[in-house]
């Protein structure tokens, strides 16, 4: 049989259950330690959060990382508060979906899908909007007060690649950057240096 025809057909199959993967179905109620009471399902990871900067978003994780209580459960949580002006940089969750619910003020969002078409609408109190799992997407406030909002996820750990960091600060080599973006070196060093949450 053809070596290419082989590979052809492993390709197809790595991918059928490469884009079936999500967190496990779950075997049980959920997964803890003995000994636990009622308090081993509360957080107050959320509570209190002070606004980081006055620039970006702060966003302030609810995951498996920090509360074991999701672990296998599928789900996971965020409070994001959107100082004046402040911006949550264009990002993807690689591994869930996201439901933004907003709680207080308003943002505007942008979402860009596999064809490169940009989506924008605003959200207010009250309102929430959906992120697709692996969609660039961002948030920014343009009113005048703080607005505020809880996200959930589909995953106990969706992950987060924010592009400017993925881009400009994980070590991709300066003429890999010039040629994909077709700027200088002097561009590149600009981004590089820039200060992104």
């Amino acid at each position: 049989m053809d070596s290419k025809i082989v590979f052809a057909g492993l390709f197809l199959v790595v991918l059928a259950v490469g884009v079936g993967a999500s967190d496990p179905e779950l075997t049980t109620d959920f997964s803890a330690p003995a000994g636990i009471d009622g308090n081993y399902f509360k957080s107050t990871l959320l509570k209190g959060v002070p606004v980081a900067s006055p620039n970006f978003a702060t966003v302030t994780g609810a995951n498996q990382n920090n509360f074991p209580a999701l672990t296998g459960l599928g789900v996971s949580s965020a409070l994001l508060q959107f100082p004046p002006g402040a911006l949550n940089p264009p990002h993807t969750h690689p591994r869930g979906t996201e439901l933004f619910y907003c709680m207080q003020g308003c943002v505007d969002v942008g979402i860009v899908d596999t064809t490169n078409k940009l989506f924008t609408t605003s959200v207010c109190e009250g309102e929430s909007v959906v992120f697709p799992k692996g969609l660039v997407h961002f948030q920014i406030n343009r009113g005048k007060t703080l607005a505020k909002g809880l996200v959930g996820f589909s995953s106990s750990n969706p992950g987060t690649n924010r592009l400017p960091n993925v881009l400009f600060k994980s070590g991709i080599a300066d003429d890999v950057l010039m040629k994909a973006f077709g700027v200088g070196k002097m561009t590149i060093e600009q981004l590089k240096n820039a200060k992104v949450n």
